[in-house]
């Protein structure tokens, strides 16, 4: 492995390489770059910052993401829209990845590779020495094929048409990872929070096969309350598993140290 490959090592990506469970954490609450370390501790190996669903800005969630990087945790970046003006910021300010939402056909996964990837495969811009490769200079058609390996393009399924696509958006070049939104997709389906229904079943099935088909592999999202099913659906043959957001563990833990003491025997 060359140095800059070295440097570049996503470890997300070499968990799902060798068939391996990855574990990610949401980041919606914090501000500050502990999380990443507290991810580290905790035994996460990514986390992403949901900027689709907070407000959180992008300085800020890319000193969390520089901060994931030197620590080996894998930064990814889930954006409020798929266009340059988030993509290529977060990329170029520290994401190892980018997670894009309500993709629906291969023409926009393809729009999405368009953006994340560098030439020949994409066409995202250089923007220089960055905190990737720790700021060094290294020949650009270097960079970018080290780049391309190391950056991850995840798409989410969470509409009945991406669905319907799911063959053909897992099979383009460029696609890393298909995460299936389950808050959504049982939405669309005209099922909202209906976890144990058949047909979210059937369409993790439908996307383990076809991600597999292309040696890819699927991700499970919006069932963090699910235990059950977030085991049931590795056992299908999902790969990367989202437990949770960091409000969310905050708030568990505060409720059972409350409830803790007030439960307490008064002697």
């Amino acid at each position: 492995m060359s140095e800059l490959r070295s440097i570049l090592r996503n470890h997300m990506k070499d968990k799902l390489a060798a068939n391996q469970v990855v574990a990610s954490m949401t980041v919606r609450l914090a501000r500050s770059i502990e999380i990443a370390q507290i991810a580290k501790t905790a035994g996460f190996d990514t986390l992403y910052v949901d900027l689709e669903h907070n407000t959180l800005s992008i300085d800020t969630t890319c000193q969390i993401c520089i901060a994931a990087q030197q620590i080996g945790v894998t930064p990814l970046v889930r954006v409020p829209a798929n266009t340059p003006e988030y993509i290529c910021r977060v990329l170029d300010g520290g994401a190892m990845g980018v997670i894009t939402p309500h993709v629906r056909s291969a023409e926009e996964a393809r729009a999405m590779v368009d953006l994340i990837k560098f030439p020949p495969l994409g066409h995202r811009s250089a923007g220089g020495p960055l905190s990737h490769y720790q700021y060094r200079s290294f020949p650009i058609n270097e960079t970018n094929a080290a780049m391309n390996d190391a950056t991850s393009l995840v798409v989410m399924l969470e509409t009945v048409a991406a669905l319907e696509n799911v063959e053909a958006i897992i099979a383009t070049e460029g696609v890393d990872l298909l995460l299936v939104g389950s808050n959504d997709l049982c939405g669309e389906m005209g099922i909202t929070g209906q976890y144990d229904h058949p047909r979210l079943k059937d369409a993790f099935a439908r996307a383990i096969t076809a991600a597999r088909s292309v040696g890819k592999h699927v991700g499970i999202g919006g069932l963090a309350s699910r235990d059950d099913l977030m085991t049931q659906f590795v056992t299908m043959g999902a790969r990367y598993v989202s437990t949770g957001t960091d409000l969310a563990f905050l708030a568990a833990a505060c409720a059972q140290k409350a409830r803790l003491v007030r439960e307490m025997t008064i002697g």
